[in-house]
């Protein structure tokens, strides 16, 4: 008898304690769980802190940066410092201007898929800017046509106009209609006027600047979108609206007012002591590259 009472009490005692091992299964199980729970909650936390984070730095560091924004009057003397003080030349200047955009132009719409490249140049030093532009382009596998309504009449512009027809560059005498230029061009490059522009658009240029204000084909804008102010921007709801602008040298005031897709600065040729004198705390270029990306 008392054989058979110690083997149930053995059981019993077998069933307690696997009702025991069972129940604290069953807490360290539902303890994982939470503890994984939990620990997601956190990484996403911590994730979501440190985006918030990021953003804040990248937000200081662009106001902390305060890069200036030039009105037409200091757009003209750091012009004007780079010729006298810094001894650099027009032609110079214009050169690694033009190089910049192409090279700006290139990142944001590549040849493969807008080679043919309208570009409409001005009468000054915007327009030189584009003719350099259009050269380098056509070295980087695009197909561009210059429409230049009134080449200037100064050794500089004939040259860079020349050149232009030596690399088999074409120029169109007559601006093209809307539906002409949506048939036969990707993109248009806007090289018309710079920062001493003053309305109104002269008539040799009204047909383009219409051109530029109702094309649906994408633009890009050489320092100053044609027909802007320089420190106010638009003048008028219909004035166009660039995809792409590059600021040469600082950006102009009526950049703040660019709602574009991709707004670069080209002009790699500032030295120290300018950027100094005017505060223009410019971005650091980076590695070779003759462009950036604001």
């Amino acid at each position: 008898m008392n054989f058979w009472r110690l083997q149930l009490q053995m059981v019993k005692l077998s069933r307690l304690t696997i009702e025991l091992l069972q129940s604290r299964f069953q807490a360290h199980s539902a303890f994982i769980a939470k503890s994984k729970q939990i620990t997601q909650q956190i990484s996403q936390q911590n994730r979501l802190c440190h985006c918030r984070s990021r953003n804040q730095l990248n937000d200081s560091n662009i106001e902390g940066s305060m890069l200036k924004y030039l009105n037409q009057k200091e757009a003209i003397n750091v012009d004007l410092d780079l010729f006298n003080e810094y001894k650099f030349s027009v032609d110079q200047l214009m050169e690694l201007a033009g190089l910049s955009c192409a090279h700006a132009i290139a990142k944001c719409f590549p040849a493969d898929r807008y080679e043919r490249v309208l570009v409409c140049c001005g009468p000054g030093n915007n327009g030189g800017d584009g003719l350099v532009c259009a050269r380098h382009l056509a070295l980087m596998g695009y197909t561009p046509v210059l429409y230049y309504p009134k080449p200037t009449p100064k050794p500089l512009y004939e040259n860079l106009a020349y050149q232009c027809q030596r690399m088999e560059i074409e120029t169109i005498s007559d601006c093209p209609s809307i539906t002409s230029a949506a048939d036969s061009y990707d993109l248009i490059v806007d090289a018309l006027f710079g920062f001493s522009f003053k309305p109104p658009v002269r008539t040799d240029f009204v047909p383009v600047v219409e051109l530029l204000q109702k094309t649906k084909l994408p633009i890009a804008s050489v320092d100053i979108p044609s027909g802007w102010d320089v420190e106010e921007g638009k003048l008028n709801d219909c004035d166009m609206e660039p995809t792409l602008l590059i600021s040469l040298t600082a950006p102009k005031l009526c950049a703040k007012h660019f709602k574009g897709k991709h707004h670069f600065l080209g002009g790699r040729f500032v030295p120290p002591a300018l950027q100094r004198k005017y505060e223009l705390n410019l971005p650091t270029y980076p590695g070779n590259e003759m462009c950036l990306e604001l």
